[in-house]
């Protein structure tokens, strides 16, 4: 969950945001070494008063300020690469839910499951009630198990929307006549939050997402109940 005046990332509850925590961190030290030393360059050029009239050129330095961003590059660029093919990879989901993006809600299917559908909405501020937060509540969670492979098929019914969720690593846009899908598996139980991460019209700040995650035996009971009050 974000707090206010926070700089880093939210708490992962994935494999993968747990892993594009780790490369922020690898870029962000490559990014720190590369700054200080531009910074002693400048200080020592702005300090020093010597000089060297006599110098055209020199092939050294020329070698390594080629080589080295190109070896800064590539140390980038390998764990980036492993992180995409591992963000693209789904093997043998355990559930399929369907998102459907609407002006200004979510839709949820649950496709193993015969007719478990329900639409989720943003909760007014005057409807809250303590402890819950403000435009980031819904009516109708996303249940899921945890420690399950989670497939989700993200589309929308009328405008771009985005279906994201930061602290599971997720960001996959939903748009009109394409189906995208994206995976991941929660490593622990809680309540996560997102919202629609693509301007989508006037009430685009108030669709947010809540997923929860809960233990197989949770999910079932509540599957449960739901295709009971469905089927009613």
């Amino acid at each position: 969950m974000a707090h206010p005046s926070q700089l880093g990332f939210q708490d992962a509850a994935s494999p993968i945001m747990e892993e594009l925590l780790h490369f922020h961190d690898h870029t962000l030290m490559i990014v720190f070494l590369i700054s200080t030393l531009i910074l002693y360059i400048i200080l020592a050029m702005v300090t020093t008063k010597l000089t060297n009239k006599y110098i055209l050129d020199s092939q050294e330095i020329e070698i390594v300020w080629t080589i080295l961003p190109a070896m800064i590059l590539i140390l980038i660029a390998l764990p980036s690469l492993r992180i995409l093919y591992l963000m693209d990879e789904i093997n043998d989901p355990h559930l399929t839910i369907k998102a459907m993006g609407h002006q200004w809600y979510w839709s949820y299917e649950y496709t193993d499951y015969e007719n478990l559908t329900f639409d989720s909405y943003m909760i007014q501020t005057q409807d809250l009630t303590s402890g819950q937060f403000r435009l980031l509540e819904t009516d109708h969670r996303m249940i899921v198990p945890m420690e399950s492979p989670i497939r989700v098929l993200v589309s929308a019914e009328d405008v771009l929307h985005s279906w994201t969720v930061p602290a599971l690593g997720v960001k996959m846009d939903a748009v009109p006549g394409r189906l995208n899908q994206t995976a991941f598996v929660i490593s622990r139980p809680g309540v996560y939050y997102g919202q629609c991460s693509e301007i989508c019209g006037a009430n685009h700040s108030f669709m947010p997402i809540v997923v929860e995650a809960v233990p197989l035996e949770y999910f079932e009971n509540w599957s449960s109940l739901m295709l009971k009050e469905i089927s009613l």
